[in-house]
């Protein structure tokens, strides 16, 4: 199926935006990795803000869905995979393209709450925390949300920890952490 001017723009600035940041990218960039025009990407998307929350929804919902589906291929048991949410993260922070999460980083360049992009941001992370204390509930384990809470922010911390120093082990140093503390939640 061939792609439209919109989903190029998009696609674009989506790799751009990752790659490079969203405030070094300007829109010239953009336009010119899309092959198009200023008018056209302005049909589309208003404002650079416009196409950065596009960006970030777009992102949203192809991370979680890939991510999903690959802790979903390593194993049918809701314990197991809480653990192999820190193996997926590991196998993705290994490809050569890894620049960190587009969220943490989005949210670090907008850092004020109000901000379009950073509430789809944080808005990720409420997704992904409620992802884990799903799976936290199906295993029955005690206090859901609170081990979801501790779940996310080793993930985290070990995505920023990679980002920052390239090949450290930070997710497998989060799955032994992990690993305590959903001992500590069997009821």
């Amino acid at each position: 199926m061939p792609i439209n001017l919109q989903e190029k723009i998009l696609q674009a600035a989506s790799e751009l935006f990752y790659s490079q940041g969203i405030r070094a990218t300007g829109v010239d960039a953009i336009v010119k990795a899309a092959n198009t025009t200023k008018m056209s990407l302005y049909k589309y998307f208003p404002s650079k803000d416009d196409l950065v929350v596009a960006f970030l929804r777009k992102r949203d919902e192809d991370f979680r869905t890939w991510f999903v589906a690959q802790v979903d291929g390593k194993t049918d048991n809701p314990k197991a995979k809480l653990l192999a949410i820190f193996d997926v993260i590991s196998e993705w922070m290994d490809i050569p393209e890894f620049r960190g999460c587009a969220f943490i980083n989005a949210a670090a360049e907008f850092p004020l709450e109000g901000n379009p992009v950073h509430q789809v941001s944080a808005g990720f992370y409420d997704k992904f925390r409620h992802y884990i204390a799903d799976l936290a509930r199906q295993c029955d384990l005690k206090c859901p949300e609170s081990l979801a809470i501790q779940l996310s922010l080793l993930i985290e911390g070990a995505i920023v920890s990679e980002q920052m120093k390239r090949h450290s082990g930070a997710a497998e140093q989060a799955k032994q952490a992990a690993i305590m503390l959903i001992e500590a939640s069997l009821p």
